[in-house]
């Protein structure tokens, strides 16, 4: 168990560790010149099953008050200390708050100074504590009147036992999540290297670990463990632990940082939270400045309230908090506003949503978003936050949101996805056919309007369908249902075109016949076939009857134009999208790119008719261009004429 020390300036929180543990936390010249504390100090002392019991001694003074949040973050009990003769003070009252806002739900008072005050003072001093405990969770804690500065105080020795006993009934944190550490304290040893302290936020670490230095990305290997102030091959959660780390020097890392499992860590600079405001505190407003404690770190930040223009003190409401530098959280985290001077404490809270979005932030399917973060951040509830996902989410995503890996069997009824890099995407099943539905709707509206097409390329369904789906973060997605739907027949592909199976352009008797004629000589010609004019000609007819009957073999995907009164039968069309997959795999930059120069001597062709063919192919959305690359793209489909050969680009 972890024990932290709240109190005001001067009520003898150092000395009363030192009497508990007879460890002196005060270990800079300046704390011992001032006889204050400025920095966090720790303590431990052994426990009478073998265990130890860590205590954070914080500093009291007003301007320290985020060195005592980020001391106070991982603690499990809260030793409130009020001096007997100064009674409580301001920082007695927003040390409470702070303790509290961080989610401590068990305490123990420390009455400190007991004989420089009479009985009847002492007697006041016990009421005071006791009315400032009563709305809170610290009701009826047990008060331990002390003078710690008397060798075996009869307070102290009492205090003492019943901490003792407090912790040997604490059942053990739970450790089968992903291990991260927030640092707060960073040195070298002689002979050893670097070496972090904090508290084991969640998971557990062995020696020999690999790990990740959240601000550099950087890899570290853990060399040596001390858990509770001893030497041990692991460290696991609620416990005070130093890490000794190779592969990063001590000026790299400072306090806020975080040392923990890579699948961990991703930075975001707004986070959504539920933050419960102080009922002394002033209104807040939206954009209001503020000052972030999370972790052990601190920074600034505004508030975008999500819920309402206002809020009201004593009020709790959900709202997010835009960074003015990237953090790493989970939900589930504790954290401390303060107002913009950072003079006093107004709030605190629980991280939401690590990442949350920018727009459309009280959307009502934002709400029930955050509804699904929320059970997972109070019962685990992954299944909760598939479900609310409209497009699915990684895996990768899910893992950093819950903190653990899942488990076999953990998400019936859920789609996986490939989605590269040994990732998936995770989708509801249910969302799934709606998706489906709902491209399926977008084809047959396309028909209704346009019944002359042959169908509508990949990425203008796609923004007809669903436009919701983003290039490049669902595009997995986008492919996924395509393939499906195509080869469950519930849509079909001609070349480039989409459409619904049956969805045909008729052709009349005549236009029949004229068609035997033309489609041989097209195929004939290959990658250079001849033009309407020469089409005209061979088959003894006008130029327009023949213009207008390919535009309409076109439309049934027989004949491609890519550009006016030259058309390219499906067969050589399909050559030339294979010969692109080819030429964009046989990239030696791995970029996938293909030059217009590489198409130009691969088809044979000048090259002008070369990047006529790349600029139509990028106009059906097969390829797009990139300066004077053209790329495939990654949810390209081409259904070859034979009916084989076809493939995502």
């Amino acid at each position: 168990m972890i024990i932290g020390t709240a109190g005001h300036i001067d009520h003898g929180k150092t000395t009363l560790v030192r009497a508990l543990t007879g460890v002196e936390t005060d270990r800079l010249k300046e704390e011992k010149e001032r006889g204050i504390s400025i920095e966090l100090g720790y303590a431990y002392a052994p426990l009478p099953g073998g265990e130890v019991l860590g205590i954070i001694d914080v500093p009291g003074h007003e301007k320290f008050v985020h060195t005592m949040a980020a001391g106070a973050v991982g603690i499990d009990h809260a030793l409130l200390v009020v001096a007997a003769d100064d009674g409580v003070m301001p920082q007695t009252r927003e040390h409470l708050d702070i303790v509290l806002l961080l989610g401590v739900r068990q305490g123990s008072v420390a009455l400190t100074k007991s004989d420089r005050a009479a009985p009847d003072r002492l007697a006041q001093v016990r009421a005071d504590i006791a009315a400032l405990l009563a709305p809170t969770v610290l009701a009826g804690a047990p008060v331990f009147a002390t003078v710690a500065t008397q060798p075996d105080d009869a307070g102290v020795a009492a205090l003492r036992t019943h901490l003792q006993e407090v912790a040997q009934s604490q059942p053990a944190r739970a450790h089968d999540g992903l291990f991260r550490l927030a640092v707060d304290r960073v040195f070298t040893l002689p002979g050893q290297g670097t070496v972090v302290t904090g508290t084991v936020f969640g998971g557990q670490v062995k020696v020999g670990d690999s790990l990740v230095h959240s601000a550099s990305g950087q890899a570290v290997r853990v060399r040596s463990i001390h858990a509770q102030n001893q030497a041990s091959d692991q460290g696991l959660a609620g416990q005070r632990c130093a890490l000794n780390l190779a592969g990063i020097a001590k000026e790299a890392i400072h306090r806020g940082d975080w040392i923990a499992d890579a699948r961990l860590l991703q930075e975001s600079c707004r986070i959504d939270v539920r933050l419960r405001l102080l009922p002394d505190a002033p209104r807040v407003a939206q954009w209001t400045p503020v000052h972030v404690h999370l972790g052990t770190g601190h920074h600034t930040a505004h508030i975008a309230l999500l819920e309402g223009q206002h809020m009201e003190p004593g009020s709790e409401v959900r709202a997010q908090l835009v960074l003015s530098q990237p953090v790493h959280t989970v939900p589930g985290d504790r954290l401390i506003v303060r107002n913009a001077q950072a003079s006093r404490t107004i709030a605190g809270g629980s991280v939401i949503d690590p990442f949350a979005p920018a727009r459309k932030r009280r959307s009502g399917e934002r709400v029930l978003a955050l509804n699904a973060l929320e059970a997972l951040a109070q019962r685990g509830d992954t299944r909760a936050v598939v479900q609310q996902a409209p497009y699915g989410i990684a895996q990768s995503q899910l893992v950093r949101l819950s903190g653990r890996l899942l488990q076999p069997g953990e998400l019936p009824q859920v789609l996986q996805l490939p989605l590269g890099q040994g990732d998936v995407l995770l989708l509801d099943a249910m969302r799934w056919q709606r998706l489906r539905a709902q491209v399926l709707d977008g084809l047959q509206r396309f028909h209704a309007h346009s019944g002359d097409e042959p169908g509508v390329n990949a990425a203008r369904l796609r923004r007809m369908a669903l436009p919701g789906l983003q290039q490049g973060a669902h595009d997995a997605l986008w492919r996924g249902l395509l393939d499906a739907l195509l080869q469950d027949g519930s849509m079909a592909q001609s070349g480039a075109w989409l459409h619904l199976p049956g969805h045909s352009v008729q052709l009349s008797q005549a236009e029949e016949s004229l068609a035997q004629q033309l489609l041989p000589a097209l195929q004939e010609g290959h990658f250079d076939p001849p033009w309407v004019r020469d089409l005209a000609r061979s088959a003894q007819a006008g130029e327009e009857p023949v213009r207008q009957l390919l535009r309409k073999l076109a439309r049934q995907g027989l004949v491609f134009q890519p550009v006016k009164d030259l058309f390219y039968a499906a067969p050589a069309m399909d050559a030339l999208a294979a010969l692109l997959r080819t030429l964009a795999a046989q990239n030696t930059t791995g970029s996938g790119a293909v030059e217009a120069h590489a198409f130009r001597d691969a088809t044979g062709l000048g090259r002008k008719r070369a990047i006529q063919l790349l600029e139509f192919f990028n106009r059906i959305g097969f390829t797009r261009r990139v300066h004077d690359s053209h790329l495939l793209r990654p949810d390209a489909q081409w259904q070859a004429a034979s009916g084989a050969d076809r493939g995502t680009g």
